[in-house]
């Protein structure tokens, strides 16, 4: 097996598909990147079992083959070379010589024979939609997505299907996120799927530009097909909450918040406060919004902020992270709040599409 590439495209291919990699594998293969060398170039792929990622890079093959090699250290040694190309020739025990201008190693492969094969994939549904939406739709929910395993199908996103749109929602059972876009295209009718945080991380890692995006899901897995790169998930099995019914149907109130100046008096308020349930608390009265944040260990923190808001006084308190977070990662310039009484569900919009729900703190 002999091939020559070009370095900073080798480079590039490598980054692209050794993230998901971890440290401390109890496999020693799927630390590995699988390299298929063909009169096409390579292929090279890396998993971890629950993920695959597939990319290409052009190479000059002169003897095709396939081989794996430690991935992490590929990537790091690769990152010192300086030379333009670097050569690889690899025998038949997975022994590669790698030489690079005047730099020359030897790395220990493992056979291509062991790396898990791909498992059979059907779509039923496929996606198409812009790199850069999807990335935006992915940051502006994933934050409410649960790390606790206790509840396998709340630590994924819900992607939704219905006619001609698709929501991505995440909830950890406190609050939750939800995006909805219309794609440029949808086949395969209405359906839901539940894909891993790690994979929805992964893709929009990979999202760099405005091309399309392909995502397919079947029964099992869901793949998603962008410029040079194919990432395929398992999905979670089990039954997703029906965020629908999680949204009221009406609001006793409603009030228009300008994004930035509020998240930094949230964050500058909330200083105050020590200990995993602290609260703070929003005051609506006479056209302002009051901010209030204390504790005994502490102090107290109090700001205000002008606002619209003409109705009856209203106060009710909130976790700050949970609060803050939906703030964080909006590209909205304004947030609209909606309110029925100070232990029902709050709603929170901010941009086209997005609905953000929490619960109130109930007051001891």
């Amino acid at each position: 097996m002999k091939f020559t590439v070009d370095r900073q495209k080798l480079q590039k291919a490598l980054q692209k598909v050794s993230n998901i990699i971890g440290s401390r594998s109890m496999l020693p293969l799927l630390g590995n990147v699988l390299i298929n060398a063909t009169d096409e170039g390579l292929e090279l792929t890396t998993t971890d079992l629950e993920l695959r990622l597939v990319t290409t890079v052009e190479a000059e093959v002169t003897e095709g083959g396939s081989t794996t090699l430690p991935a992490k250290k590929l990537v790091s040694l690769i990152g010192c070379f300086s030379a333009e190309k670097v050569e690889f020739d690899i025998n038949e025990k997975d022994f590669a010589r790698i030489t690079c201008g005047t730099a020359k190693f030897t790395l220990l492969g493992l056979s291509a024979a062991d790396f898990p094969e791909a498992l059979a994939f059907a779509p039923l549904h496929e996606i198409r939609i812009k790199e850069s939406l999807f990335k935006r739709m992915i940051g502006s929910i994933a934050y409410a997505v649960s790390v606790d395993d206790s509840r396998k199908v709340l630590t994924g996103v819900l992607l939704s299907l219905r006619e001609t749109a698709m929501t991505l929602v995440a909830t950890d059972g406190k609050r939750m996120a939800m995006q909805e876009s219309g794609p440029e295209s949808i086949t395969g009718g209405d359906g839901d799927a539940i894909i891993p945080l790690k994979a929805m991380l992964e893709i929009r890692r990979q999202l760099d530009g405005d091309e399309l995006l392909t995502i397919e899901v079947g029964e099992k897995l869901c793949r998603f097909t962008c410029a040079g790169v194919t990432l395929t998930s398992k999905l979670i099995e089990g039954a997703y909450p029906n965020y629908r019914q999680v949204v009221p149907g009406k609001f006793s109130c409603e009030v228009e918040l300008p994004v930035q100046a509020l998240l930094s008096k949230i964050e500058t308020v909330a200083l105050m406060l020590s200990g995993a349930n602290s609260s703070i608390i929003l005051r609506l009265e006479d056209n302002q919004l009051q901010l209030q944040a204390s504790s005994s260990e502490v102090g107290e923190g109090n700001d205000l902020l002008e606002t619209t808001y003409e109705g009856e006084p209203f106060e009710v308190s909130f976790n700050p992270v949970f609060l803050a977070d939906p703030l964080r990662n909006t590209d909205a310039d304004m947030v609209r709040f909606k309110l029925n009484d100070p232990l029902s569900p709050v709603a929170i919009e901010a941009g086209e599409g997005f609905v953000y729900i929490i619960m109130p703190i109930r007051k001891k």
